[in-house]
C-alpha cells in the first residue's frame, strides 16, 4: 500500500516558516510527495527540508529566483531520475521531475499558468502537449504511470464555484480544458473524479486575500492522473482542505500494488 501526496505549496520556505511543512510531512507520512512552486533551490534550505528522517529529496529549480520549481519527497530511493522533460524552455523553469520506481514511473509537474493577459495561453499548450506526448512515449514502453501536479485547469464545471463567470479566464478556457480531455481519452484516468463523479465544492485552490476559502469560492486545479492499468488498484483518491499554509491544499492517493489489476 503506498500513499502519494501532492501539493502546491505556494513556496516552501514561506510554508517552512509559518511551521507548517515538517509537521505535515510527519503527520502524512506520505511514500511519495510531489510538490510545487517550491520558489527555492536546494541551496537556500537547510538540512530539515534538504533531508527530513526516512526521506530522499530531488529538486527541479528555475532560473529565475523565487519562481516556479518543483521538489520530490520519498521514502524509497527510485532506480532513477529525471529532472525535467529535456526541453530547455520548460526545464529552465523547474516544472518537472520524473521518478522511476521500477512498478511505476512517477511524474510530479507543475504545468505553466497562462497569465491574466493569456500571454502564457501558447507556452501552456505546448508543454501540456509535449508532457502528454512524453508519457505516452513511456507508456508505449509498457510503463505504467502516476502523475501529479498543479495542472493550473479546471476540468468540468463540477470543478470551479463560478464556472460561467470564469469561461474566458485561463484555468477554464475551452482550450485548456480539451487537453484534459485529450488526457482521458488517452485512457488516464483522473482519479479523484473518477472515485467521486457527482462530489460539488471539492477544491484544491483559492484566490488569496479575498475570503475565497472561508466560502469555499475555489477550483480543482490539482490532479493524480494513473494509467489505465494501475486504476483497479487505486484505493482512494482525496482532496484535503484541512491543510493551511498555502493558496492550495494538499491531494492524495492511495494505491495498492498487490491487488490484481485486471
Amino acid at each position: 500500500m503506498l500513499r502519494f501526496y501532492s501539493w502546491n505549496v505556494n513556496g516552501l520556505r514561506a510554508v517552512d516558516r509559518k511551521g507548517i511543512f515538517l509537521d505535515w510531512l510527519a503527520q502524512t507520512q506520505p511514500d511519495i510527495a510531489g510538490l510545487q512552486e517550491t520558489k527555492c533551490n536546494p541551496g537556500q534550505l537547510d538540512e530539515r527540508l534538504l533531508a527530513p528522517p526516512g526521506y530522499h529529496t530531488y529538486w527541479a529549480s528555475a532560473e529565475r529566483g523565487g519562481y516556479s520549481g518543483v521538489a520530490l519527497y520519498c521514502k524509497r530511493e527510485p532506480i532513477a531520475v529525471q529532472i525535467g522533460l529535456g526541453v530547455d524552455e520548460y526545464d529552465r523553469e523547474g516544472r518537472t521531475i520524473v521518478a522511476d520506481f521500477g512498478d511505476f514511473v512517477f511524474i510530479n509537474a507543475y504545468f505553466p499558468n497562462g497569465g491574466r493577459d493569456h500571454a502564457r495561453v501558447p507556452f501552456k499548450m505546448q508543454y501540456n502537449a509535449d508532457f502528454l506526448s512524453f508519457i505516452n512515449g513511456l507508456r508505449a514502453q509498457g510503463r505504467s504511470i502516476i502523475f501529479c501536479g498543479d495542472v493550473n485547469t479546471s476540468h468540468q464545471e463540477i470543478d470551479l464555484a463560478r464556472p460561467r463567470q470564469n469561461r474566458n479566464t485561463t484555468g477554464f478556457m475551452p482550450i485548456e480544458r480539451e487537453w484534459i480531455d485529450e488526457v482521458v481519452n488517452s485512457g488516464y484516468v483522473d482519479t479523484f473524479r473518477a472515485r467521486y463523479p457527482d462530489l460539488e465544492g471539492a477544491y484544491t485552490w483559492w484566490a488569496q486575500f479575498t475570503s475565497s476559502r472561508e466560502k469555499n469560492v475555489g477550483w480543482r486545479l490539482d490532479y493524480f492522473f494513473v494509467s489505465p492499468d494501475l486504476w483497479p488498484q487505486v484505493v482512494d483518491a482525496a482532496i484535503h482542505p484541512e491543510f493551511y499554509g498555502s493558496d492550495h491544499c494538499p491531494v492524495s492517493l492511495t494505491i495498492d500494488l498487490g491487488m490484481d489489476r485486471r
